[in-house]
């Protein structure tokens, strides 16, 4: 089988390029050239290029770099600072696998012939007897499962999806590279936006492209003010940090940003749970031919507790068996078979 992994540069994926050369396929590498401005963590720094073009050397396969830089710019990090100066919460990482590394990428390797496309993604292909008989599932490892980030995967692209470090835990794929001496064996997870430097972070990186504005934060169960937040736009429905204590010295919490007024609302905790999440009609996706209303076991964030839930018969509202905090607009909802808590249905942003 003839299959393009993609290398980031990192450790799995560079164990899963090894994998599908040990399994006998006729395999090549290509790694994304993403980001065209600064970067020092994430997966878009220079020296990932590099990692991935010489780990591809010590395996023996081909190597390639395809540069999807306007493509990224437009479909990630343009709608990143956009959707923050409207008052959401974006998350870039699962909008690139929607936009650029499983949709462009992949139609790339189907216009050259591929049979497949991997990644070192920690998440499984399970197989079923009905279709679709390729269903996305959590990976071995727990603590790196990477489910959710692939939770807006169709059902045609799982149906061309190669996972090899799924069925693995992280020490695993470490002690596997180790074994093969490969060069990433020992490298650092990314766990950054890979376009926003860690000398800036988000304020920085945000506040060169935004006008940022102060707000000012009202308590909600009385009225008075607590304070200022120095940029509205960066406030996030339900955050904790940074917003401090109300006047009875309880923890606050963020329940509404409104920046027609430039003003945050804050509440204990009771005020800031709710059991029913607005679903964005138009961004729902399944990995079945249709995601289903009804019971489901729903994930609000990559490493979230799973909660069960039941979607409205319109698809408009997840209700959730038992009340959590509010989760921002922009956010990713991911959703679970009940019957089977491993394997993905797919998922939605909170309107």
């Amino acid at each position: 089988m003839e299959v393009a992994i993609a290398m980031s540069g990192g450790v799995d994926s560079s164990v899963a390029a090894a994998l599908l050369v040990e399994q006998g396929h006729d395999v090549t590498g290509v790694t994304l050239r993403l980001w065209g401005g600064p970067s020092d963590s994430g997966c878009c720094a220079a020296t990932d290029v590099d990692d991935a073009r010489r780990v591809a050397q010590q395996l023996g396969i081909a190597h390639h770099v395809v540069n999807l830089s306007e493509e990224f710019m437009a479909a990630v990090v343009t709608p990143y600072i956009e959707g923050h100066a409207a008052g959401k919460t974006p998350n870039p990482c699962i909008e690139c696998n929607r936009h650029i590394k499983f949709s462009l990428m992949l139609d790339q390797c189907r216009r050259l012939g591929f049979d497949r496309l991997a990644t070192g993604h920690h998440a499984r292909i399970v197989e079923r007897t009905v279709a679709p008989t390729r269903r996305l599932a959590r990976g071995a490892d727990p603590l790196k499962d990477q489910s959710y980030v692939l939770s807006m995967l169709p059902a045609s692209t799982i149906a061309a999806l190669e996972l090899p470090v799924g069925e693995m835990t992280k020490a695993q794929v470490r002690d596997h590279a180790v074994r093969l001496g490969l060069r990433t064996a020992t490298k650092p997870d990314s766990q950054d936006v890979c376009f926003i430097p860690s000398t800036s972070g988000r304020d920085g990186f945000l506040s060169t492209r935004l006008e940022l504005r102060s707000g000012r934060v009202i308590d909600q169960p009385t009225g008075q003010a607590l304070g200022t937040v120095a940029a509205i736009q960066l406030v996030t429905l339900g955050q904790r940090r940074g917003i401090g204590a109300g006047p009875d010295g309880t923890r606050r919490y963020v329940v509404d940003v409104d920046l027609d007024t430039d003003t945050v609302t804050v509440a204990p905790l009771d005020g800031a749970m709710a059991s029913a999440i607005r679903l964005d009609a138009a961004m729902l996706t399944t990995t079945s031919d249709e995601l289903p209303s009804g019971p489901v076991i729903v994930q609000v964030s990559a490493h979230g507790r799973p909660a069960p839930g039941v979607i409205s018969d319109d698809r408009s509202t997840v209700t959730l068996d038992t009340p959590a905090r509010l989760v921002a607009p922009g956010q990713t909802l991911a959703f679970y078979d009940p019957a089977d808590p491993d394997v993905v249905l797919g998922s939605a942003v909170v309107a």
